[in-house]
């Protein structure tokens, strides 16, 4: 239950940003005139999933470094690159069936899974020096 609780407390700063940019990527859509039902649950779908997999991705990491300090790093190893490609593999078909089976709009839908690198990257600098994403 430990790693979950870190993986939430990781995932929790990561939420707010991409909460953030996908509502001034709504602005967007509404100002440019092309706002619509379709982008609104693109943006809900797909930030959800860009949330999701973060989150499992912390969870996996905390597996991975658990199995570290058991020293099974090649054990890590395995884990993270399982997880990569089963996480990468299950968000793109989820995203394939949003835009085809329910309509939702395919660039409202990508956007947010995009964002997590950016919010990363921003997070970071506010971080204090040698201090980590939990």
């Amino acid at each position: 239950m430990g790693s979950c609780k870190a993986a939430l407390r990781a995932t929790a700063p990561i939420a707010l940003g991409v909460t953030v940019l996908t509502g001034l990527m709504l602005m967007m859509y509404a100002l440019l005139g092309f706002f619509r039902l379709p982008v609104l649950w693109g943006a809900i779908a797909g930030t959800g999933l860009a949330l999701l997999n973060f989150f499992l991705m912390a969870l996996s990491a905390g597996t991975a470094a658990d199995k570290a300090q058991n020293q099974d790093v090649k054990g890590g190893q395995a884990v993270m690159q399982l997880s990569y490609l089963f996480r990468l593999v299950v968000l793109f078909a989820l995203l394939v069936v949003c835009v085809k089976l329910f309509g939702f709009d395919p660039l409202a839908s990508v956007l947010p899974v995009v964002f997590v690198r950016p919010v990363i990257t921003v997070y970071e600098l506010f971080l204090k020096k040698g201090e980590k994403i939990q």
